[in-house]
């Protein structure tokens, strides 16, 4: 139970966060691997690009990959929050003496994100593939085409293989150590989570960062910085109250 309440907790705040994740793909994604005034800017901040996908792509675009965005936090906020939440229960992350272990807590939540992510990793790929594809005018970053989700995992587990669809995984794993461990720290503690990427052009997480940091620059590695800040504070407060909530309700109720 504790992971069906986690996952629909984090499916609760992707309804509300999902467009600043389709506007931070595309700002990311935006000059790839191409230095600064040599790309037209299709999206200039949050706010502009927010604008600019609404008058060209619709209203709808905003919340496209929702589908698989709800598929990720499902199952990575389920593992994760579930397992932490199994780890709490058990009383493993306290202390002798019955306090909160700081390192335990942190321990917990950086090995149940890990978990989390890894796992999945090939929904969260494919989520930044429909949430780039857009109208040519505004278009950033390789445009698969995928049809849906279905059909985008199908295609790719085809093209290249089942070890294909992790591709990349590797490269949002410490990103998610400290976010995880940090974030779940210190929600126990109070009571109240980079991006991944997928291509050719990349060998691995430090060829991605020496490449951007050559071509675009240093400022390069921190696009869409901005979306990112907005979407993870109301992401992360809603999810672990969505997930306090339902537990409380769970508890009440099935005594």
């Amino acid at each position: 139970m504790d992971f069906l309440m986690s996952g629909l907790a984090a499916c609760g705040a992707c309804l509300f966060t999902n467009p600043l994740e389709v506007v931070k793909t595309r700002m990311q994604l935006q000059g790839e691997l191409q230095s600064p005034g040599t790309y037209q800017r299709h999206y200039r901040n949050v706010f502009h690009a927010f604008i600019t996908i609404a008058k060209v792509d619709g209203l709808a675009a905003l919340q496209k990959g929702l589908a698989p965005a709800l598929l990720y936090q499902f199952l990575m906020n389920g593992i994760r929050l579930g397992t932490y939440g199994l780890a709490e229960a058990g009383g493993y992350l306290k202390t002798a003496e019955g306090t909160l272990s700081p390192s335990r807590s942190a321990a917990a939540g950086a090995v149940a994100g890990v978990m989390g992510a890894y796992l999945g990793s090939p929904i969260y790929m494919v989520k930044t593939h429909l949430q780039a594809q857009a109208a040519s005018e505004i278009a950033v970053g390789h445009q698969y085409k995928h049809q849906g989700m279905f059909q985008a995992l199908t295609e790719i587990g085809q093209k290249h293989g089942l070890v294909g669809l992790w591709r990349g995984a590797m490269g949002g794993l410490p990103r998610v150590v400290i976010g995880s461990s940090t974030q779940l720290c210190t929600f126990s503690s109070t009571k109240d989570l980079l991006t991944q990427w997928e291509g050719l052009m990349y060998r691995g997480i430090l060829d991605a960062l020496l490449q951007t940091a050559r071509t675009e620059g240093i400022l390069g590695m921190y696009k869409g910085i901005g979306a990112s800040y907005f979407r993870l504070g109301p992401h992360t407060i809603l999810s672990l109250f969505f997930w306090d909530q339902l537990r409380i309700l769970y508890y009440t109720y099935s005594k």
